[in-house]
């Protein structure tokens, strides 16, 4: 039986967001119905809102979320009703060649729900990301779900469907940060922050701030970082150079998505170095890098998709970590807000003046 409850809706490309009432049909074969209980504000939902993503509108928004599964659909067997779960929009397929060959972090072929949800009218809405969690209650494949311990408060967990996964594992999955390593993360905002305290979760010895906002150079001080550098002010580069020795950062992290900040970040690392790309760029730039300096300095130059993350592997252990007072999630939460206030978070967003809002239902 299908059911309708609140959610938020971007109707058309920049316009305001507005709650209304959306129909979640009965679930199908390896559907769940999840009952939301937090949602993140995550600057992805504003790229769909603005139509950066693509423009199959309507879009229902949200999808860094955690609740509980409510009800399941034939054949679900990875989870069930009553548990708590994180989603996550990479449900792998286990079938296309990045499976095949143990890659499934590269899956190419990640499963979403059976159905479509719709407005009252009949209309298909358009997940985020295959989730749509700006929702009382969202419709997915089992697959999206992740079990996780429930002793974690939803409005924190919820954050790793996103965001903090990104930037943790744009550290520790991809850039390959390990005991020892100086590492400069460009942009403090949540996913820098993430990869800052990724990066102070695997030891590195040095862990340098980058960003032109100097209260957010005061968080990135609260997740980890050893240094700050306000490049408004200051030759990041340079700056970077003179606390490793003249050498540069093992691992640079950009986390903006600008072509002249990923140069600094290519300047700014070692010899054999690596610069992991995990800001989300505009379709229409391009950067320029001089093609010797690729050869020449060695190294890797990598991109970072959702924090290169298993969620099955990791959401758990990061729980457990939250759970045991090693990775301060909370400190993400800048405010909790209810649905009708996410149009104003984007505004704060957008203003820089949060880390992350929660919505909490």
């Amino acid at each position: 039986m299908s059911q309708e409850v609140r959610g938020i809706i971007a109707r058309s490309k920049g316009t305001p967001v507005s709650t209304e009432t959306i129909v979640i049909p009965e679930p199908g074969p390896d559907d769940v119905v999840v009952a939301i209980q937090a949602c993140g504000v995550c600057h992805t939902d504003l790229h769909y809102r603005e139509g950066g993503i693509n423009d199959e509108f309507p879009f229902l928004l949200g999808h860094e979320a955690a609740g509980i599964v409510e009800t399941i659909g034939d054949g679900v067997t990875h989870v069930a009703v009553g548990d708590f779960v994180i989603l996550n929009w990479r449900a792998v397929c286990g079938e296309c060649r990045a499976c095949r060959r143990g890659e499934a972090q590269y899956c190419f072929d990640t499963h979403n729900a059976s159905q479509k949800m719709t407005l009252t009218d009949g209309t298909e809405l358009s997940p985020a990301l295959g989730i749509g969690a700006f929702c009382e209650k969202t419709l997915v494949h089992q697959g999206q779900c992740t079990k996780v311990d429930p002793a974690a408060p939803a409005s924190v967990a919820g954050l790793l469907g996103c965001g903090v996964m990104a930037g943790i594992g744009a550290a520790i999955n991809t850039g390959g940060v390990r005991h020892g390593h100086s590492v400069a993360v460009f942009g403090c905002g949540g996913v820098g922050d993430a990869a800052i305290a990724g990066s102070k979760l695997a030891g590195a010895s040095t862990i340098i701030a980058v960003d032109i906002d100097d209260r957010k150079l005061e968080w990135a001080q609260e997740f980890g970082a050893t240094h700050v550098c306000n490049s408004a002010t200051t030759d990041p580069v340079e700056f970077i150079r003179s606390v490793t020795d003249g050498n540069g950062a093992d691992v640079c992290i950009e986390a903006i998505g600008h072509p002249e900040v990923y140069k600094q970040c290519f300047e700014a690392r070692d010899l054999a170095g690596t610069v992991v790309l995990v800001g989300v760029p505009n379709p229409e730039m391009t950067v320029e890098l001089p093609f010797i300096e690729i050869f020449g300095r060695g190294g890797a130059l990598k991109s970072s998709w959702y924090g290169d993350c298993l969620p099955e592997r990791d959401f758990p252990m990061l729980i457990d970590l939250y759970l045991q007072g090693r990775l301060d999630l909370g400190r993400f939460v800048s405010e909790t807000i209810g649905l009708s206030d996410v149009e104003q978070a984007f505004h704060n967003m957008e203003q820089g003046e949060v880390l992350r809002s929660v919505v909490v239902l």
